[in-house]
């Protein structure tokens, strides 16, 4: 993972000029590559205002879900815990992140402010 320094309240910014923001709905970071065509994968476009910002398109996360203290318990004792799909797709705008009906996690449907990255990531 790259170095992340704070570029303004709610985001911070890899070595590798990725851009991150930490997400209430997963609890964990986010990563992005912004305004870097020539580089391969996806890449959105960013309005510069790390205080309040704005990516476009949508911003899509998969993966698997973290797990809760209960099933790492049920884990370590043994048991088989079954993997949970993890879907975040959002609209990040003006600095609000609008979380939309295909997330799997509860702020599915609601739109918040985005966190302040330094807080949120210290204590993740």
């Amino acid at each position: 993972m790259s170095e992340i320094k704070t570029i303004g309240r709610c985001l911070g910014q890899g070595s590798d000029g990725s851009i991150w923001f930490f997400c209430p709905g997963c609890n964990g970071p986010h990563r992005i590559k912004v305004n870097s065509p020539n580089m391969p994968g996806p890449n959105w476009a960013y309005n510069g205002k790390p205080g309040a910002p704005t990516f476009t398109p949508s911003v899509l996360v998969t993966g698997v879900q973290h797990l809760t203290e209960e099933e790492h318990a049920l884990l370590m004792a043994g048991s088989h815990v079954e993997p949970r799909q993890l879907v975040c797709h959002s609209f990040v705008t003006g600095g609000r992140i609008q979380f939309l009906g295909d997330c799997t996690h509860a702020l599915a449907g609601k739109t918040v402010d985005l966190p302040d990255w330094e807080v949120s990531w210290n204590s993740w």
